[in-house]
């Protein structure tokens, strides 16, 4: 595990410390009880997940001043985005669990589920999740035991959440090609972020060159490093059926034009057998 994940993985563990002491597992599940389902994630040939994404260790600040949290989501689904990615991580990423209940809150009407991203390691993060009304999360595997993925896995499902779970490499892709997915879950997806975690610089020839080791039972996702509508061709054509895509949209001067195109360029590319 790298240096920052480690840093990310121990921090993650405190807030769930101070967290279950305010609040019981049991008081928030009730919670989550009495909410009406999420939103369904409903993927077409492609897709693109759109990330609020206030800042990060590697880009520092990418919001404008006095950004419209509400405005950004709502172009983005206007722009045909399938889910929107919120930071929710405090300390490096600027996120909170009040910026994914007020996502969610603007998302439900419009039918398309909010993901919490974070550095996930307890099962009580995915009830958090739920209760602030997402409709999915991401799970980190390079971070995390087998065991732990599989717990973390079987709280979304139980909760009706779509898992986004994220590869650093071939061997985090062969775990998660391992992993039995019952039938009738939500939808897993199997994600390459092709970020080298020593240096935080992209390399994106890794989406090509992991492409042979992405599990073909679950829809792949391309994260890091898609900026444009040229890198949603080439990843699109490799097999990837979506792409997380934050820095370049939070930077974009319009980004429901931004979103709009790289669906449009991600579905015209997209291989024929990649179709629902």
């Amino acid at each position: 595990m790298s240096g920052l994940l480690e840093r990310m993985a121990d921090a993650s563990r405190e807030r769930v410390r101070a967290a279950r002491a305010a609040e019981p597992e049991g008081r928030l599940l009730a919670r989550t009880a009495a909410m009406p389902p999420p939103p369904p994630l409903e993927l077409g040939a492609f897709d693109i997940i759109a990330e609020l994404k206030l800042r990060s260790p590697s880009a520092g600040g990418l919001a404008p001043t006095g950004l419209d949290r509400d405005a950004q989501i709502a172009a983005y689904c206007a722009g045909g985005a399938a889910a929107i990615s919120v930071l929710t991580e405090p300390a490096e990423f600027g996120g909170s669990l009040e910026h994914l209940r007020d996502a969610a809150a603007l998302l439900a009407p419009l039918g398309r589920p909010a993901m919490r991203k974070d550095f996930l390691t307890d099962p009580y993060q995915v009830v958090e999740a739920r209760a602030a009304g997402a409709g999915g999360v991401l799970i980190i595997v390079t971070m995390l035991s087998d065991d732990d993925v599989r717990a973390l896995l079987a709280a979304a499902r139980e909760l009706g959440l779509f898992a986004l779970l994220e590869a650093f490499d071939a061997a985090d892709l062969e775990r998660i090609a391992a992993l039995e997915i019952p039938a009738g879950s939500p939808p897993v997806l199997a994600g390459l972020n092709c970020r080298n975690l020593r240096t935080l610089e992209v390399d994106f020839g890794r989406f090509d060159a992991l492409a042979p080791y992405l599990p073909a039972h679950l829809p792949a996702v391309a994260e890091s490093g898609v900026d444009g509508a040229d890198d949603v061709r080439a990843v699109a054509s490799a097999g990837y059926r979506l792409a997380l895509v934050g820095s370049a949209l939070m930077r974009a001067p319009d980004p429901r034009r931004a979103v709009a195109e790289l669906v449009a360029a991600g579905r015209a590319a997209a291989a024929p057998s990649t179709a629902p």
